[in-house]
């Protein structure tokens, strides 16, 4: 598992010890962003990433190589996370944690841009996490939510989201939503 592109190209990332976490595929992640950059442009200095189900950090760690802003990692045990962000050392002001159930959420400190939701598959989580994001205030005007799930699994999108574009890569469903 390595970094896709930008800054830190070809860095790699511990990969995880447990088969409990599933981290995004390098070929999604590049396919995600380029959908990204005809969406927002490649400039993200300005966007704030929340990366709920975070995992490994992965798909976070990709969105700092890119230059986010800063990048936030959600979940249960945020150790593997944390153990790769110890590989960027330079950017550590721009990274933080929130061990949390993401279905629960806590009220938030500050709000988001883009968020990437990669629940474990078949569980209904999603659509818990997306309710919880917007029940605890983490979501700007207009954020972008990239919402993983199983290429055939369903999940009701709740009110406040639109649908924007879904595609499928190997066994993922990326859906494309906007908060409005």
């Amino acid at each position: 598992m390595r970094i896709v592109a930008g800054q830190y190209r070809g860095k790699k990332l511990f990969s995880p010890d447990t088969d409990n976490i599933r981290p995004t595929s390098e070929r999604a992640r590049e396919a995600i962003f380029n959908i990204l950059n005809s969406r927002l442009g490649s400039d993200y200095s300005k966007i704030h990433l929340l990366d709920v189900f975070a995992g490994t950090g992965a798909f976070g760690y990709e969105g700092l190589s890119r230059g986010m802003a800063s990048v936030t990692f959600v979940d249960k045990d945020v150790k593997p996370a944390q153990k790769n962000a110890k590989l960027f050392s330079k950017e550590q002001e721009k990274i933080s944690f929130v061990t949390a159930d993401a279905s629960k959420l806590p009220k938030a400190r500050k709000k988001y841009d883009l968020v990437f939701c990669d629940a474990p598959y078949e569980k209904g989580l999603s659509e818990k996490a997306l309710c919880g994001l917007v029940a605890g205030d983490w979501l700007a005007d207009g954020a972008i939510c990239i919402v993983e799930t199983k290429n055939n699994e369903q999940f009701a999108l709740p009110e406040n989201f639109a649908l924007i574009d879904e595609r499928i890569y190997g066994l993922a469903k990326i859906s494309f939503l906007r908060y409005k």
